[in-house]
């Protein structure tokens, strides 16, 4: 059994787009609504600050030490955490009032990939049903080259590489199955799509990878995180205290800390925790989060 910890009693709203700065100990996840929070956590001072971010804010890749990209409703953007500006790069799927940003990550040649969906926030920000499989997966190129990867999708989320960076691992929330591909890092090209697992608690979020090539899927609604084996078994499950698991990486100074983001539970089963920051301590050791390397102009 491992022991789930409260990293911090934060309340999101729907805690997500969590990464971890390796280099100087923190950690950065959002609290998506229409108008987000970025929130920073010191692990070495303990240190807790957040930022209001104008914007449906859905993902984050690190930059440099104090600028991280952060993905929104109208495309790429870079924050500075000193000066607090709030810089738009390039515009994506900016004048569609009906979708928004969601799941997003770098990969190891620092390209931006990331995926779209139907908006489902009401101007109150209320949760509103998903009817329309109207998302995209696009990939920006270090050149500022924008690419649409797939097209047609529900809930875009699991952005992750194998630890010798040949496979790719994606999943439609909507769909429930996480996928597999072929990864050419040159090209940034995705071939073979394969079937890589399901699960039959919740729904596949976002996920994380560790050294030994096991992927860690957090489940939405399933109250459990989920390690599955290169081969797509599932290795072990882990039970957390709230139902709405969002999204994971690996910190600390041996990247063998688990943080966990979680959302509130609009329905009957609300609990006092959801929206926390969750962390376990394992004997795995994660893989840092690639920074990203795209063009500020």
């Amino acid at each position: 059994m491992h022991k789930v910890d409260i990293a911090y009693k934060c309340k999101n709203i729907l805690g997500e787009g969590i990464t971890f700065s390796k280099k100087d100990q923190t950690l950065y996840w959002l609290d998506i609504n229409n108008t987000s929070k970025l929130h920073r956590f010191n692990l070495i001072n303990e240190q807790k600050d957040s930022f209001e971010i104008p914007e449906i804010v859905t993902a984050t890749s690190i930059k440099s030490e104090n600028e991280i990209i952060l993905v929104s409703n109208n495309g790429i953007n870079l924050f500075n955490t000193n000066s607090k500006k709030f810089q738009r790069i390039l515009n994506v799927e900016n004048k569609l009032l009906h979708t928004r940003s969601n799941d997003g990550a770098s990969d190891v040649m620092g390209r931006l990939w990331f995926g779209t969906m139907q908006n489902n926030f009401d101007k109150d920000g209320e949760s509103i049903p998903i009817k329309e499989n109207i998302g995209k997966l696009y990939r920006v190129d270090k050149d500022n080259i924008i690419t649409t990867v797939e097209d047609n999708l529900g809930i875009p989320n699991t952005f992750v590489w194998s630890p010798d960076n040949k496979n790719f691992y994606f999943t439609d929330t909507l769909d429930g199955n996480i996928m597999k591909y072929d990864y050419d890092v040159e090209t940034g090209n995705l071939s073979n799509k394969q079937f890589f697992a399901n699960f039959d608690r919740g729904f596949p979020d976002g996920s994380t990878m560790d050294t030994d090539g096991c992927l860690w899927n957090c489940r939405w609604g399933g109250s459990c995180l989920v390690r599955y084996t290169p081969s797509g078994e599932v290795d072990q499950v882990i039970e957390m205290p709230v139902e709405n698991i969002t999204n994971c990486v690996f910190g600390g100074k041996d990247l063998k800390t688990l943080f966990i983001t979680s959302a509130k539970n609009p329905g009957k089963n609300q609990h006092e925790l959801d929206g926390s920051l969750f962390s376990i301590n394992l004997n795995y050791q994660g893989l840092e989060d690639h920074k990203s390397k795209i063009h500020l102009t």
